[in-house]
């Protein structure tokens, strides 16, 4: 019996010299994944700020009940209070329920165009690392959106389909699809090159050349060798988009070009407050503070997907 066997059959002995098995703690990636992403603070942080922002704006028009488009001359520009947290605006709204009802549009912008670019750049980077013929064409489409100035851009596609988009679909709607539409086709470039680059690694690795060699076909090789093993650098791409589109849409808002006066969203109402600044701050100050937090609560949690998902990090 070598020592290694020794020591081992010393650990399983008993007091009583009766032997017992050893059982070894199993250890599944997610666990892995969850116990590295918890030791990051400011992940978990932005977790609970992000999870109550979600909860005030979908429960909270249950809790505060004040129609957003509610208009109350004789309370106009008055400043916090009991019956209006938040203050009123120029035309006696209340703003605590412009928030939340703005609360719901800037976030489902910022998914749903989040989704179409992760979707768009996913597709376009592993096709470009696993094609060798499409490498090139696809990634010098990639570079030709990496240098149009995206600004501008949205400014006049917005100023051309804005009226035809109104008509076919009526104003909040039609104005929603283009510019989700707009925000996902100019920012799929970043994810696109960050998977191929994963791809270009991982279909030389072994077990990749080994369904090769058995006749996997391509396809199912994508989906069940490829995909999952890009799949933690999309999910960091997945979140710090949705602060990337938000930000985005609150641009186009204060600039005017967004979503109308009477449909709120965070920059709308940071647009509609600008002029009434020197009478009432806490106007533009409770939109952009809830921008701000949703913003810093989704690159933290990018961060602690980023450090949770790597596993030299980790330690496996």
């Amino acid at each position: 019996m070598t020592d290694t066997m020794r020591q081992k059959t010393d650990l399983a002995a008993g007091l009583d010299g009766t032997s017992t098995p050893i059982t070894a703690s199993h250890r599944s990636l997610w666990t892995d994944v969850w116990q590295q992403f918890y030791t990051h603070k400011g992940a978990v942080v932005g977790v609970c700020v992000l999870a109550f922002i979600v909860l005030a704006v979908t429960f909270g028009p249950y809790i505060h009940t004040i129609d957003p488009q509610h208009l109350d001359i004789r309370a106009k520009n008055q400043g916090p209070s009991w019956t209006h947290p938040f203050g009123t605006d120029n035309l006696g709204r209340d703003m605590l329920a412009q928030v939340l009802a703005g609360g719901r549009t800037s976030l489902a912008v910022g998914v749903t165009a989040m989704a179409l670019s992760l979707s768009l750049g996913t597709l376009i980077g592993v096709l470009a690392g696993y094609f060798k013929i499409l490498g090139g064409p696809l990634m010098r489409l990639t570079d030709l959106f990496l240098a149009l100035p995206i600004l501008p851009l949205l400014l006049v596609a917005i100023m051309l389909f804005r009226d035809t988009l109104r008509s076919a679909f009526g104003p909040e709607t039609g104005i929603f699809l283009l510019i989700v539409f707009i925000i996902g086709i100019t920012s799929w470039m970043q994810t696109a090159r960050i998977v191929r680059g994963e791809v270009l690694a991982i279909k030389e690795r072994e077990f990749v050349l080994a369904a090769h060699s058995i006749g996997t076909r391509q396809r199912r090789i994508i989906k069940r060798h490829i995909f999952p093993n890009v799949l933690s650098p999309i999910m960091v791409s997945a979140t710090l988009g949705v602060a990337a589109a938000i930000i985005t849409e609150s641009a186009l808002s204060f600039l005017g070009l967004g979503f109308p006066s009477d449909f709120p969203t965070w920059g709308r109402l940071l647009y509609d407050g600008v002029p009434f600044l020197n009478i009432t701050p806490s106007r533009v100050l409770w939109p952009g503070l809830a921008i701000s937090l949703t913003v810093l609560s989704v690159n933290y949690m990018g961060d602690g997907l980023r450090d949770a998902l790597d596993p030299r990090i980790r330690g496996r």
